[in-house]
């Protein structure tokens, strides 16, 4: 028997709640969905009579399938035939039933057509060639407005290119002036909906990685607006990530690395935090002029900005982190820094095999880096890395198992280890005696 259970609300004493009996509704079979069991919110009527909940047949035929569920013939037409008579009876049913804890379904939108949005996507093409703000402006605000509804929506709204129109519209308003004041508006509407269509396709990065954009979008992160420093920071480093040429370009720009520095320094959202090192470390990876930049960073303080930062983060920050420092100390300047900081060996000895396996790759690169380039440092390193248990560390990564470069470079650390250990007061064995791989 299928039923509806209504547990007792929340609003009565716990006393009086746990007397009370869960009632049971029994619920008419052709108002469960013939894929789920569930009740119907929104049921249509396929070419070969048999009525679904939408949500349920178009995942059914999203996945290839073209054939009826039930039936299993092949059917003539995909289409989806609203069943309003049904859809009623349903609601008068949960309606009849809501003193039993029923709740009415809502009348459900009709989902929109690709030739709506194709008439939405030409409306925004012609205010783009007018610059007509305010014309984009409603049009950019409809689309947001269906993908907000549904699922199914947003489905419809990406499948007929409409990121590369709105990233070409982002592109032309924002080249319109150097200021961006006049239609600040519209570039945070198209920012706004451009942010559910990632990843994006080639046109789309092309227009949203234009030097306007990128300013723009730099623009941006200095505001006041929480969300729109988000959508913006989220788009930067989704573009880098596509596109790791474009970091340059974002360096370069005037004060863009002292407000990714800011955004780590004073956390305002720990989304931001982390896409801000997400972009740091695309643009100090990947650029020409990395040692520069790397400088750059490094001058500020963020070496040991982050050696602070990842003593007590959670795993996603700590990896970021993590990661931003060893490329960091692929420069001469990078490596001082973390030579002189008492916490740089602690921490990222301790990091290993703590986090997650992506931590511990970064932990064991920066070590294998502050160990093997600078001669005069080496010892130095070693004994301190030495104190602090690397070797246990190092031998029991290998054992448990990692990646083919991360053993290399934890095997060379044990051979340059090695010969310091006699005299040294290293942590016994025993403590990793309950170690677990945490990844």
């Amino acid at each position: 028997m299928f039923s509806w259970r209504r547990k007792g609300t929340s609003r009565g004493k716990k006393q009086k709640k746990q007397k009370q009996k869960q009632k049971e509704v029994e619920i008419p079979r052709h108002y469960l969905c013939p894929i789920t069991l569930d009740l119907m919110k929104d049921p249509v009527t396929l070419s070969s009579g048999i009525t679904y909940d939408r949500e349920s047949i178009e995942i059914w035929l999203e996945e290839g399938n073209f054939t009826c569920p039930v039936t299993n013939q092949v059917l003539r037409s995909l289409d989806q035939i609203p069943n309003h008579s049904l859809r009623k009876m349903i609601q008068d049913w949960c309606v009849a039933n809501r003193n039993s804890g029923v709740e009415r379904i809502p009348t459900p939108r009709i989902p929109i057509t690709s030739p709506e949005v194709c008439e939405i996507l030409f409306s925004i093409m012609d205010s783009k060639r007018r610059l007509d703000q305010c014309g984009c402006l409603d049009s950019v605000q409809r689309i947001k407005k269906w993908g907000m509804e549904s699922e199914r929506n947003r489905r419809c709204i990406i499948a007929n290119d409409t990121s590369a129109v709105l990233a070409a519209a982002f592109d032309a308003f924002a080249s319109e002036c150097d200021s961006f004041h006049r239609n600040s508006n519209v570039l945070e509407e198209i920012l706004s909906v451009l942010n559910w269509m990632f990843p994006l396709d080639k046109d789309s990065q092309l227009h949203l990685g234009s030097y306007s954009s990128l300013r723009c979008m730099v623009w941006f992160l200095n505001c006041k607006d929480l969300s729109v420093k988000q959508n913006s920071i989220v788009a930067l480093k989704e573009l880098l990530s596509c596109d790791h040429q474009l970091g340059e370009k974002l360096a370069a720009i005037d004060g863009f690395n002292q407000t990714l520095f800011n955004f780590i320094k004073d956390p305002i959202c720990p989304s931001i935090t982390k896409a801000s090192l997400m972009v740091i470390f695309h643009i100090i990876s990947s650029s020409s002029s990395n040692e520069r930049i790397k400088s750059d960073f490094v001058e500020m303080g963020l070496v040991s900005l982050l050696l602070e930062t990842i003593v007590q983060s959670e795993k996603s920050l700590c990896e970021k982190a993590l990661g931003v420092i060893d490329k960091l100390c692929d420069s001469k300047q990078g490596r001082q820094v973390a030579y002189d900081n008492a916490l740089a060996m602690p921490i990222l000895v301790k990091k290993i095999l703590r986090v997650s396996e992506l931590a511990t790759d970064y932990s064991v690169s920066t070590i294998w880096k502050l160990s093997k380039v600078e001669n005069k440092y080496e010892e130095r390193v070693l004994i301190e890395a030495l104190q602090v248990g690397a070797f246990q560390k190092l031998l029991l990564l290998i054992q448990l198992g990692c990646g083919d470069e991360t053993k290399e470079k934890a095997t060379e650390l044990l051979k340059l280890l090695n010969p310091y250990r006699a005299g040294l007061e290293c942590i016994d064995s025993v403590d990793f005696k309950s170690l677990k791989r945490s990844f």
